[in-house]
Order: C-alpha cells, then sequence, then structure tokens
C-alpha cells in the first residue's frame, strides 16, 4: 500500500511587501498586570528592535522590518503600563542596555 501526502505550500513574500491576501499581524497581547520579568522583557524588546536609519526610511534594527516593529510597539506599551513615561523609554533606548534595570515606580 502507499500513502500520500498533500501539501500546501504558500507562496513566499518578499521582505517589506506585506503580508499575502492583505492578512495583518496582530498585535502581541499585554499581560494582565506587570511583573517585574515583563519589564525586564520589555526593556529588553525595545533597545534591541530600536529604530535604525536606513536608506528607505526607519527601520527595525534587529529585523529590518518597518519601525517600529511588533515586539517594539509591545516594549513600550508594557513600560507605559509599568508606569514610565515616554521620556523614561527613549532614555532606556539611548543607554542601549538590554538588561537595564527598570526604575520603580511607586504604584505600578
Amino acid at each position: 500500500m502507499s500513502s500520500t501526502t498533500t501539501r500546501t505550500v504558500r507562496p513566499t513574500v518578499p521582505r517589506g511587501a506585506g503580508e499575502p491576501s492583505g492578512e495583518v499581524l496582530r498585535e502581541i497581547p499585554l499581560p494582565p498586570y506587570v511583573t517585574v520579568e515583563d519589564a525586564q522583557f520589555a526593556v529588553r524588546a525595545v533597545v534591541v528592535h530600536a529604530p535604525r536609519l536606513w536608506s528607505g526610511g526607519t527601520v527595525c534594527r534587529n529585523d529590518a522590518s518597518p519601525h517600529p516593529c511588533r515586539l517594539h510597539r509591545w516594549g513600550t506599551r508594557v513600560l507605559a503600563q509599568r508606569g514610565l513615561r515616554p521620556a523614561e523609554i527613549a532614555a532606556l533606548i539611548q543607554r542601549g542596555d538590554p538588561a537595564a534595570e527598570v526604575p520603580h515606580r511607586p504604584g505600578a
């Protein structure tokens, strides 16, 4: 007896050409409450996925997708939920240390 396997192959799409058939990547969901570990992951996300100027515009330094990428947006939202102001998030990105301590916010 022989068995037959059917494979469906999706066409490859060049980077930056968008998702096939109009599919859009959804936002990464936020945790119900932000723990210290979540905040550290968020710092890593915003630092590693920082903006980089390129000939075609601003791209993600990590994967060259249009900036801000999904992980950068997620990290920014988590840090904002933790109580950091945009200037503090920008300072973390500027510092460039993915293991930087998250400033403590009372009540956060």
